[in-house]
């Protein structure tokens, strides 16, 4: 029989979890899971797949908001929680909840969809593509790379809840000029600095340390923690940075050389970073810094085409005729007259000849600007019925700073 696939019941919940974590490997105590997890855990977002009403797959989404290249932010789904039981695949199982929450995404009138992808290969076929890149950085310390000086208006501030609104305030302004990044849920700031114990991963132990200007305004901050290690008597501990940002230059540079010039660390890792990280410019031994696990960070799908495009800015000026080839739309083709440049953009269903036949997956590649749209549309072809149609579009959708999400979910 053929999974029902539909939004689970609250008494469902448990079955939902031990589903998922059985996908995954993982065997958390599941009441308190549950317990924790349902007054967020939006019901109408949540599907399962029932076979002989037994959990065998789960879906599930949140709300949030994409800032696209030129700033605009546009409202989103945040899919996760994405699996199929191991006796269950290839049974078309995940097309189905995948199928069925685009839909309910459409109806809510949310743009785009984003996910991070725990295996590459699945979700180009439902129309996601790689629109981010994400790295770990990785700094040597014990050198002293920074020039000589202090990291002027840092300061270590307590973990509680004045503390959460002054870096959900940072993080906000940060984000709505930073194409790629999302809108973070209220409540995943207690858990960040440890006011709340996550009953999956257990209480976040670490420190806070925030900037402010020469105005006494906070700037910046940044989240760490630090491992403990000794090699022959001498300290070569290791500080991990769970988060950093900020507003300026100034701010950025200061909360940097706080982490890196801390006594007893000879190394700082930065996972989930920016690809082109501007940390080595600031070192007298840029060599002291690398970035490594390089790879792909948030996926986009398009769900509204016309929108999404019309929604960002373009740094270049063109006039381009797409089909977009898309499964899920009408009858599987979208053809669309776009007009964009730095000040903005229009799109439209058109009759015109296309210059451009491409894959949405492409297209949700290289939406956010990261992404050449001519490695892009290498997983399914394109056809050019204009001669250097392709080559005038990736050159349109590429932005001169690459995008990023901060964001893990």
């Amino acid at each position: 029989m053929t999974p029902q696939i539909r939004t689970v019941r609250d008494d469902e919940l448990p079955a939902v979890v031990d589903a998922l974590s059985t996908a995954f490997l993982e065997r958390p105590d599941i009441d308190r899971v549950v317990a924790e997890l349902r007054p967020y855990w939006g019901l109408d977002r949540t599907w399962a797949a029932f076979d002989d009403g037994r959990v065998v797959g789960t879906f599930r989404s949140w709300a949030t908001e994409l800032t696209v290249p030129g700033t605009a932010r546009l409202p989103a789904g945040a899919v996760s929680g994405v699996t199929v039981l191991p006796t269950h695949r290839r049974r078309g199982v995940l097309r189905g909840m995948v199928e069925a929450e685009h839909r309910a995404m459409r109806e809510r009138g949310e743009a785009l969809a984003v996910l991070y992808a725990s295996e590459y290969p699945l979700y180009g076929r439902f129309g996601y593509g790689a629109g981010g890149r994400a790295a770990t950085w990785t700094l040597d310390a014990r050198g002293r790379p920074f020039p000589a000086g202090e990291a002027t208006g840092v300061e270590l501030c307590t973990p509680d809840a004045a503390a959460v609104e002054t870096i959900k305030g940072v993080f906000d302004a940060w984000r709505h000029r930073q194409a790629g990044e999302i809108r973070r849920r209220d409540f995943r700031w207690e858990y960040d600095l440890g006011l709340r114990e996550s009953a999956w991963d257990g209480r976040w132990k670490g420190f806070l340390a925030i900037r402010r200007d020469a105005a006494g305004a906070v700037d910046g901050y940044v989240r760490y923690r630090a491992e403990e290690k000794w090699e022959e008597r001498q300290p070569r501990s290791l500080l991990v940075v769970d988060e950093l940002h900020a507003l300026n230059d100034e701010a950025y540079a200061a909360l940097w050389r706080y982490v890196g010039t801390m006594d007893w660390i000879a190394t700082v890792r930065a996972e989930r970073r920016h690809v082109a990280e501007r940390l080595p410019w600031l070192l007298a031994n840029a060599r002291a810094a690398a970035a490594g696990d390089i790879g792909d960070g948030l996926w986009v799908r398009l769900l509204d085409v016309p929108r999404a495009l019309a929604a960002r800015t373009y740094e270049r000026s063109a006039r381009l005729v797409l089909e977009v080839i898309d499964a899920e739309a009408g009858d599987g083709r979208l053809r669309l007259e776009l007009d964009a440049g730095p000040d903005g953009a229009t799109c439209r269903p058109t009759d015109r000849s296309p210059d451009l036949t491409l894959h949405v997956s492409a297209l949700g590649a290289a939406y956010l600007g990261g992404t050449r749209l001519r490695d892009a549309v290498v997983a399914h072809g394109a056809d050019e019925h204009r001669p250097n149609a392709l080559t005038e579009a990736d050159a349109l959708f590429r932005t001169l700073d690459e995008p990023w999400c901060s964001t893990f979910f």
